[in-house]
């Protein structure tokens, strides 16, 4: 099918108004003269944007495309996943919030340095930004590839438009442009969503049909309770697994924890955990919906067999090219909900790279920048990654079938770094040598199962591959993008796997478990092994403000060692000279006195007659 000049306009109008929505911010209030206001929106946002631009970043075009065709293969049991959502929201409004937003940190790889020293920070910073640099050419290049194939859409025009247009508006108008404009394409991808399940089951006889053939044809999941690891999918995977896969995201990512800084006191950012919770769950229901629309219609108006979808990633393009073929401008719309969701998420890669890169590569090694001088390097860092993105873009289209290793690195990497954080604030025994050891160790770990279940699985691509292998993501959102499985043909069952066959079989959803845990045991192992942290070193603001809660009700004994010998953290003492608690970060965090000393749950506040924050903030 061909678009008309309705969809080019509608499509065209999504690029107008997000370029607009950067130029507003880049011509308006400071013009984003400081790197507070550039990087973290002046700290002034209130919930509802921030909630929103959180579930915009979740919400990623593979995550459009890839669970409606998961749940049109394979059933609803993917709809479980939802129950994760509560745990994956409040313990980090609860545990990594407060810690975050009251050292009043930039990046959050600066924590690993209050924590734990320089090198552990860099560590931490590269594998997030080798991370983000791989993913964010997949996901500017993977939906314009499957729109390409279905509408005859040209490819590069595609990529070079989104990648020019995500690049203006984030290095124009920063942070406080790429929420708005967020808060803009969330409702746009709702809109799109909305616009073909209702023509799509008006088409087949309302949505109450749906249900009663998708329920007749066995689409519809029970609860399997089975507790097998190894099992793609089941009740423990989902809600339990999703857990961890959703503290990787909402609880340690730079691109997610950046919105909660920018909130403007500590209960903002924690009420954006809670009120993006109601929003991912109608936004998974969408999704979900949408696939059993997509099988009805498909029974009752199956393709031709030479015209079916070559690969999973292009059923829901089909669909809704068949589906909305008589109503001109909604083609338009769908292609303005796919590339917002592309959109928003690489918007979020070019803002925490730069901020990453602003804060700890480059700050603590010029020190004496000025303030304008760091902004526009900002600014130059966000256009470099932007252009870096085209680059990347063009390296995917040539990777071939290790297109599919490349996504999977992303949550390969999430993993690991949510143990290292959780190594830091809740065994305060940890030291730095356990904490460079046991992330070497999760990423050794978890290159060593994704890469094994990828070679695994291409072996067997002349046959049938493995139901539980891990190998191409094909549901998920920005974390959950690594690694997911390879949709096996509704043939025979293989075999069962056996050896190491049976180790890369584990299913997807326990990577982020598995792989943090790896984490931390081998740190604090290593730990105990080179000697805890002294409780004289020990920054007690780094350690969660929850853990002598959870450990208030053991005897002391018991207290102690799972401290690992180190000082009870509710009694650690601080210190009075900043300079020793940052470890050496130019312009380190004061202690709170009385002139810091916030509200309850507020964090630090400045006095009134404090400048701008940006000096004491940026010096990081």
């Amino acid at each position: 099918m061909e678009f008309t000049a309705i969809d080019y306009s509608i499509f065209a109008l999504l690029l107008v108004l997000s370029s607009a929505i950067g130029l507003f911010y880049a011509l308006s209030g400071d013009r984003q003269r400081t790197v507070q206001e550039f990087l973290l929106a002046n700290r002034d946002m209130g919930c509802l944007p921030v909630a929103l631009s959180l579930l915009a970043s979740f919400q990623s075009a593979v995550a459009i495309l890839g669970v409606p065709a998961e749940i049109f293969r394979f059933g609803t049991e993917y709809w479980f996943l939802g129950c994760s959502y509560l745990l994956g929201l409040l313990i980090p409004a609860h545990i990594f919030i407060p810690v975050f937003y009251r050292l009043r940190i930039t990046s959050t790889y600066e924590y690993l340095e209050l924590r734990f020293n320089k090198t552990v920070r860099m560590f931490g910073t590269i594998t997030f930004i080798f991370q983000m640099v791989i993913y964010m050419g997949v996901v500017l290049y993977a939906p314009a590839l499957a729109l390409n194939a279905v509408t005859g859409f040209d490819l590069w025009s595609a990529v070079l438009t989104m990648g020019l247009v995500c690049t203006l508006y984030t290095t124009l108008g920063g942070l406080k442009a790429v929420i708005w404009t967020d808060v803009f394409q969330t409702l746009v991808m709702l809109a799109g969503q909305v616009a073909v399940i209702v023509v799509g089951a008006w088409r087949v006889g309302g949505m109450a049909r749906v249900w009663r053939v998708a329920e007749q044809h066995g689409k519809i999941a029970g609860i399997d309770l089975d507790p097998n690891p190894l099992e793609r999918h089941t009740f423990w995977s989902l809600s339990v697994g999703g857990i961890f896969m959703m503290l990787s995201l909402y609880g340690v990512n730079q691109a997610q924890v950046q919105r909660y800084l920018c909130a403007r006191s500590e209960r903002e950012a924690k009420l954006s955990c809670y009120a993006v919770f109601p929003c991912q769950q109608i936004v998974l229901c969408l999704s979900c919906l949408t696939g059993l629309v997509m099988f009805v219609y498909d029974l009752e108006h199956p393709l031709a067999p030479g015209h079916r979808p070559a690969s999973s990633d292009q059923l829901v393009l089909f669909f809704v090219m068949d589906v909305l073929r008589d109503l001109p401008g909604l083609p338009g719309l769908f292609v303005a909900c796919l590339f917002s969701g592309a959109l928003s998420t690489i918007s979020s890669a070019f803002n925490s790279l730069a901020t990453v890169t602003m804060e700890d590569l480059v700050r603590p090694h010029l020190p004496g920048l000025s303030e304008s001088r760091a902004t526009l390097l900002s600014k130059l860092l966000a256009l470099g990654y932007g252009l870096l993105c085209l680059g990347m873009a063009y390296v995917s289209s040539m990777l071939g079938p290790v297109l599919q290793a490349a996504i999977s690195i992303f949550g390969m990497v999430g993993g690991p770094l949510l143990g290292l954080f959780c190594l830091g604030m809740f065994f305060p025994c940890a030291n730095p040598t356990g904490a460079v050891v046991g992330l070497l160790a999760g990423l050794a770990m978890a290159f060593w199962v994704g890469i094994g279940s990828f070679l695994q699985s291409t072996a067997r691509a002349s046959g049938v591959p493995p139901a539980n292998s891990t190998a191409l993501p094909t549901v998920g959102n920005l974390s959950t993008v690594l690694a997911a499985t390879l949709l096996p043909p509704t043939s025979a069952p293989p075999p069962s796997p056996t050896g190491l066959q049976r180790f890369y079989s584990l299913s997807y959803m326990w990577y982020s478990a598995h792989n943090s845990t790896t984490v931390i045991v081998v740190g604090v192992l290593v730990s105990l092994l080179t000697g805890p942290t002294p409780a004289a070193a020990l920054d007690p603001r780094t350690i969660s403000p929850v853990l002598p809660w959870l450990l208030c009700c053991l005897p002391p004994k018991v207290r102690h060692w799972l401290c690992c010998g180190a000082a009870d953290p509710a009694q650690a003492p601080g210190h009075g000279d900043s300079s020793e608690k940052s470890h050496g970060v130019p312009n380190g965090l004061s202690a709170p006195g009385p002139e810091l000393q916030g509200d309850e749950g507020q964090g630090y506040v400045r006095s009134a007659g404090t400048p701008l924050y940006a000096v004491q903030e940026t010096s990081f």
